[in-house]
């Protein structure tokens, strides 16, 4: 009889590469990513003794600082955004490794004095040569800093060390932008040491999809169109643009998140088992499902999209602006700040079901979830009534309360045969008894270790970006129908109830 720990799949779950010694160049480090995010998920990775004995930070900025003031800003930071409390002793040891290194990125100087320091640190440290650059900056100065990375020689690797690039989105705005930034990265770095970070796939139940569909028969044999009904993808948040407008302005939602996040989302939910867990083995078939995805163009993109922007209403009882009214934003804004999609996958999995993607600002609640939704049982016996439509659906949780549920009828106790819906819940928190980590800390382990599972490849930004870019040529064309209105605190126009109501649905609520 096999034991539990010779099972070879187990292994390949259980075993993974570690990291490396490194030093960590993070550009724009002066930002609030560093400060409520990279700082943060590395100090946490500290305390769970899961960062590598030689590490070393470079924070690379323009502002004039030194290294002890910024580490005196980042505890501060630390203190604030932490999962969990602050150690100080602990953090003076892990403050201790953060430099600062002034310079403005197109200065070709900066680059020469990063590269003695980064000698002198893998002398001091133990770094071993290894570099990973993070650009952590505006979009607008990925070119240039990439062009001195690959000018300065910072971005060849040394013989036996690797040199590697973290990239954070947006990565460009359309097709033609992400293709050119594909080929200055390309100049730099080879592609598999190429890091396009999208933190949604970070997030603890996000890599639990494949475990939950392929570790588990009773969802894999069900997990196709003879049994599924609908598939919905939610994200919601009661926030506004609040600082963000000027971004906003140029993105809407259908490019800050239905683009990366909930595309990638849909990936994982939709993809076939790939034929191992290396890297480009997951990433392949998740590719495969972005070319499957039917095309929306010209007509069709206002049979499949609505397209909304918030008004003056609600929130938490509290009395908010609508989107043109907030700072920043033209008051005759066409921009989107919600959109909900039909999108059909024309593979042989999922002909027929549609799935149902939907993201917006200022909605009553914040949240993003997967929904199976599975096909009624027949119109007899317990179902003859219809009662039971919609009792089955397994419930991804995302954030912010990452779990499982899973929807179920039954009888509720008494004499009378009365049937009501039920919900089996798992809870990452209280079943593993520990927090769950952030989505950064086990991106940025992941980058030092070498492992690109749950990155984005060239591949995948540039087939998501084409999708997009059909969409949104039908909305500059005037092929759409017009931007629709959503009073703040609601959850969203009366058209994206219209959307799923043509295929007999309706969106679940969170």
């Amino acid at each position: 009889m096999e034991k539990e720990n010779d099972n070879p799949f187990r292994d390949g779950l259980v075993n993974r590469a570690v990291a490396e010694p490194c030093a960590l160049v993070i550009f724009g480090a002066t930002g609030d990513l560093t400060r409520r995010k990279l700082i943060p998920a590395l100090y946490n990775l500290a305390a769970d003794g899961n960062l590598p004995s030689g590490l070393a930070v470079v924070c690379f900025a323009r502002r004039d600082k030194t290294s002890e003031g910024f580490r005196e800003e980042l505890g501060e930071a630390a203190r604030k955004y932490s999962r969990r409390p602050v150690n100080d002793e602990l953090w003076s040891r892990f403050a201790a490794n953060i430099f600062y290194h002034r310079s403005s990125f197109d200065d070709p100087a900066g680059y020469a004095s990063l590269g003695k320091e980064l000698e002198s640190l893998e002398a001091r440290l133990g770094t071993r040569g290894n570099r990973l650059f993070y650009l952590a900056s505006s979009p607008t100065e990925f070119d240039v800093i990439l062009e001195n990375l690959r000018s300065s020689g910072l971005s060849h690797a040394q013989p036996g060390a690797w040199a590697r690039l973290i990239v954070e989105k947006p990565f460009g705005t359309d097709l033609p932008s992400a293709h050119r930034l594909n080929e200055a990265v390309a100049a730099a770095f080879p592609e598999d040491e190429t890091f396009r970070i999208d933190h949604y796939l970070g997030k603890e139940t996000a890599q639990n999809l494949m475990v939950l569909r392929f570790a588990n028969t009773v969802f894999e044999a069900l997990w196709n169109h003879r049994y599924v009904e609908n598939v919905q993808i939610t994200a919601s948040e009661p926030l506004g643009v609040e600082t963000r407008a000027g971004y906003y302005e140029q993105s809407g939602a259908l490019r800050d998140m239905v683009q990366n996040h909930l595309l990638q989302l849909l990936c994982l939910t939709a993809m076939e088992p790939p034929t191992d867990l290396s890297a480009d083995a997951v990433r392949d078939e998740k590719v495969k499902v972005l070319r499957a995805l039917r095309p929306l163009t010209g007509k069709s993109v206002a049979e499949n999209v609505v397209r909304a922007q918030y008004t003056a209403g609600f929130i938490n009882g509290s009395d908010v602006p609508g989107y043109r009214e907030e700072p920043g934003v033209a008051p005759d804004s066409k921009t989107e700040t919600y959109v909900a999609l039909r999108l059909h996958i024309d593979n042989w999995r999922w002909a027929g079901v549609p799935f149902f993607v939907r993201v917006g600002k200022r909605l009553p609640k914040s949240g993003t979830e997967i929904a199976i939704q599975f096909r009624p049982t027949p119109p007899v016996l317990f179902n003859r009534e219809s009662q039971l439509q919609d009792a089955n659906a397994l419930v991804i949780r995302i954030q912010p309360d990452e779990g499982i549920s899973f929807r179920m009828a039954a009888k509720m106790p008494g004499a009378l045969l009365q049937i009501e819906p039920v919900k089996m819940d798992f809870h990452y928190g209280t079943s593993f008894g520990k927090a769950t980590p952030e989505a950064y800390e086990r991106l940025l382990l992941d980058a030092m270790s070498g492992d690109a599972t749950l990155f984005a490849r060239r591949d995948e930004v540039e087939h998501a970006w084409s999708f997009i870019d059909g969409i949104r040529k039908a909305w500059q064309d005037g092929e759409a129908p017009r931007l629709d209105f959503y009073p703040a605190g609601t959850w969203g126009p009366r058209e994206a109830d219209e959307l799923l109501a043509q295929d007999g649905a309706t969106w679940r609520r969170l």
